[in-house]
């Protein structure tokens, strides 16, 4: 929604012929918004292209792809996006956006079925707590579709043109010059451009011997239908994604098994973080988990009658360790780059695992390694590129890729990119864990430092009777810049953002610690470690 209102803001107050500004009605309903949306013109003068169709043609309309061409659009240059069916992406159809509809309404289940927690509040819900999962799964739906129209329409208020069929690269490869054609995959018809950026996303990895039949066994893409509540739920692999789906599952009153290939449960988190996550998230919930195996053949069932079949191996030994039988299984091993069959090969370009090498400012390389070079006026930024698997990471990489492509040399600060995993409390982060800072400290030369706030002492967590959770401040103890920081808590994906500025702002612990926060807030916790980081004291 933030990207429609701000393609709103541009077209309301450009000076450029290349748009006319127009009302919005009051409906909020995306057949009414891409119905005003339609009232916009451009009207860019074709010689400005030169000899192609286009400035920027974009392959793919994800959130990335989305950002990349409202930046166009800000810049007047023409751009086409090709939307493959799919505006929106993964992020708005099947990702972020579905699934915390699906967290906040399973949620509020877990909150009023929480009896003791409510008593605590003199708070007493009479009869039993109920949900309709049809109309849970509705509220993911329908807040999927209103964004998507939401989406849709402010590119059509910039005057971008949506090509409905997939892009695919055509021309270049090995020696043959740049690349600056692209064909619809469904009419066949090719369109040139200055610029191409490759956006197309990713899917759902499935790892061999898994059979998925989206009913028993499946991936993200179908645990969003909601299509049931199973009684016992298995769920293959512990990263951001997992950890989402067995909070809405254990909240609607399943029972969950995490099978995780590493040695640790939750191993992309801090650890510190981790252990305070296994202790609020699994152990007080209906949650066990094997970790060190791998999930060798899973075999779908019949809902009610016949259970699905998972046998699992070491994974280091790969000898048969046990056959577990549930009702659903639930794939969240990852994603992978959405790359195969868009013409990559035809233009000399290798991809590692599907994933397309880049250069600092986005630009596509023709291989991984120092033997690649860069293709001139081809870019590829968010999931396919592999260097951060997030929806705003790869917005930000769009702007990027624009920003260059005006000739003003921009390059992405991932260390200051947040993430968060949206659990009940929030786990946010941004910058490296901990063990990894360690590493870098050593590697370059300085010495770290590490200061924490405690959710425990803060007033506004203790009045909502959310004390659990901390929030680790990770900086340099040379310069005092903020290295990195970890939250885990109630709210911590709305806290983590003060964070993530100051770590892109090269802010040091020693300013950050006369900075005055709002009494009683949340933010506080930060307040006490920024503090406790210069021996300074909150309390």
């Amino acid at each position: 929604m933030r990207f429609f209102l701000a393609s709103l803001a541009l077209v309301a107050s450009s000076s450029s012929p290349s748009a006319t500004a127009f009302v919005v009605p009051s409906s909020s309903s995306s057949s009414s918004i891409a119905a005003a949306a339609k009232i916009a013109t451009t009207s860019l003068d074709a010689s400005k292209c030169g000899n192609y169709d286009y400035d920027v043609i974009i392959i793919g309309c994800g959130v990335g792809g989305h950002g990349a061409a409202l930046h166009s659009r800000s810049q007047e240059l023409s751009t086409a996006i090709f939307s493959g069916n799919d505006v929106g992406g993964t992020c708005v159809n099947r990702g972020c956006v579905p699934s915390k509809a699906l967290l906040a309404a399973s949620g509020r289940v877990r909150e009023m079925r929480a009896t003791e927690h409510l008593g605590e509040f003199g708070i007493k819900v009479e009869g039993e707590v109920t949900y309709d999962r049809e109309g849970v799964a509705r509220h993911a739906k329908q807040l999927a579709n209103r964004v998507k129209g939401n989406l849709e329409g402010s590119l059509v208020a910039l005057g971008v043109d949506i090509i409905e069929g997939r892009g695919i690269l055509v021309g270049g490869g090995a020696g043959a010059g740049e690349v600056h054609e692209v064909k619809d995959a469904t009419s066949g018809k090719v369109y040139t451009a200055k610029d191409i950026i490759l956006a197309p996303g990713s899917i759902p990895f499935v790892p061999p011997g898994v059979t998925v039949d989206e009913k028993t066994v499946y991936t993200s893409d179908g645990a969003l239908e909601l299509q049931s509540v199973p009684q016992w739920v298995a769920i293959i692999g512990s990263g951001y994604i997992g950890l989402e789906f067995s909070d809405v599952y254990t909240a609607l009153g399943s029972e969950v098994t995490f099978i995780e290939a590493l040695p640790n449960i939750m191993p992309t988190f801090d650890r510190e973080i981790a252990k305070q996550a296994e202790r609020l998230l699994i152990r007080d919930r209906p949650i066990d988990y094997r970790t060190g195996v791998f999930a060798s053949e899973v075999t779908p069932g019949i809902p009610g009658v016949k259970p699905v079949t998972i046998k699992m191996i070491d994974a280091k030994t790969k000898e048969h360790v046990e056959t577990l039988e549930v009702d659903a299984a639930m794939v969240a091993t990852g994603r992978v780059p959405n790359t195969a069959n868009m013409g990559l090969e035809s233009a000399g370009i290798e991809t590692s695992r599907g994933f397309v090498a880049v250069d600092p400012q986005m630009r596509v390389m023709t291989k991984h390694g120092d033997e690649g070079v860069v293709i001139p006026n081809l870019y590829c930024i968010g999931d396919a590129n592999g260097k951060m698997m997030l929806a705003h990471a790869a917005s930000a990489q769009g702007i990027s890729a624009i920003e260059n492509i005006c000739g003003r040399s921009h390059t992405v600060n991932h260390d200051a990119i947040p993430a968060a995993c949206f659990t009940h409390p929030e786990i946010a982060m941004v910058g490296p864990t901990e063990e990894q800072a360690i590493e870098r400290a050593a590697k370059e030369g300085w010495t770290l430092g590490k200061s924490q706030g405690s959710f425990r002492a803060n007033s506004k967590a203790l009045a909502e009777l959310e004390g659990n959770g901390m929030a680790k401040v990770l900086y340099n103890k040379e310069s005092g810049k903020v290295v990195a920081v970890h939250i885990i808590g109630i709210h911590a994906a709305d806290l983590i953002q003060e964070c993530a500025n100051a770590v892109a702002a090269g802010t040091t612990v020693q300013e950050l610690s006369m900075m005055v926060h709002t009494h009683p807030t949340l933010c506080e916790v930060l307040d006490e470690a920024f503090k406790g980081a210069v021996g300074m004291s909150a309390h």
